[in-house]
């Protein structure tokens, strides 16, 4: 999977009370996460929180396209040569993935995976590869061509080369996941936060909300607003951590996969929405769209708030969001 960063600092208010909250951190999906809970007591805390991590394992499972064993492992082995039954849970996913990649118009795309060995983001400097190499991948790529078979529950892509990968949209559905699980076992207030895609629901011991900050990314020490979130998801998306370097140029590590390049033009985007699925897929999406056409699309989505920040620093918002302009 490739992770997305923490960009999200949280206020805390711990205060005694029936009830206190809980935390653990801890790495999977080859990304961070911090689950916390409300909870009455440290024994039942470390339980849930537990149960939390293992229902994260579970997921990780069943869509790593890194893991040999996974269903979605065979999918891509499978590529152009027959479809593979698949559980029902990876099935709807496969399907609400298609879903939002033909809402974001392919800016989001569940078949994007065919073309990410050609790109290494770890910041330094890289030769442009080979024109015809990121164009015969990306050949390959196009939510389109993926067949699905509602009575089989059966995938399959058509083409040999051809990948589904969730590196866009796993941590939210991973995070939306544990806070359903979490609910289910009578947790009136928590967070997950995997690796800055992020679900909150319930509040604080003391009924206050929660607060998520966004952070500079111009200067991962500082917040430049700071948000109260109550049953709702946040999903950050920046490239000032995983990035590369080519012809003297900055490049994200999120890849526009209609061209196949690094998309250009924004550093970070956040978006505010009910799941944190929806928001990790749209979060890619407004990178790869940019700033007008981002922010136009999310103003007609009903319930979904973006923050976008521009090469120049400069931050835009959508219709409902007021941010100071600069950062």
């Amino acid at each position: 999977m490739n992770p997305r960063l923490v960009y999200f600092f949280l206020f805390l208010t711990f205060k005694l009370s029936s009830q206190e909250v809980y935390q653990r951190s801890f790495t999977k999906m080859g990304s961070d996460f911090e689950l916390t809970v409300v909870a009455d007591n440290p024994k039942s805390a470390e339980q849930l929180l537990a149960e939390g991590t293992a229902e994260i394992d579970r997921i990780e499972r069943l869509i790593s396209s890194w893991d040999p064993a996974s269903e979605t492992s065979e999918v891509n082995r499978m590529a152009g040569i027959a479809p593979v039954i698949v559980s029902k849970e990876l099935f709807n996913l496969v399907q609400r993935s298609i879903a939002l990649s033909r809402l974001t118009d392919g800016a989001f795309d569940i078949s994007y995976a065919s073309v990410d060995p050609i790109w290494t983001f770890n910041g330094q400097k890289v030769i442009p590869p080979n024109p015809e190499k990121i164009k015969a991948s990306v050949a390959k790529i196009g939510f389109q061509k993926v067949q699905i078979n509602l009575k089989e529950n059966s995938i399959y892509l058509p083409e040999k080369g051809m990948k589904l990968g969730f590196g866009a949209i796993g941590k939210g559905y991973a995070a939306d996941k544990v806070k359903q699980l979490l609910q289910t076992k009578g947790v009136k207030g928590g967070i997950v936060n995997a690796s800055g895609d992020l679900s909150a629901w319930g509040t604080q011991p003391d009924g206050t909300s929660w607060q998520v900050g966004l952070v500079n990314p111009k200067n991962k020490n500082k917040v430049f607003a700071w948000f109260p979130i109550q049953d709702k998801a946040v999903v950050t998306s920046g490239d000032y951590e995983r990035f590369l370097i080519m012809e003297g140029k900055r490049y994200g590590h999120i890849i526009n996969p209609r061209t196949g390049y690094p998309s250009q033009g924004v550093i970070s985007c956040t978006v505010f929405a009910p799941k944190a699925e929806l928001a990790d897929a749209l979060a890619t999406a407004l990178f790869v769209l940019g700033v007008e056409n981002g922010l136009y699309f999310v103003n007609q989505l009903p319930e979904v708030e973006a923050i976008m920040i521009d090469e120049e620093g400069k931050l835009h918002s959508s219709n409902n969001i007021e941010v100071d302009e600069t950062i």
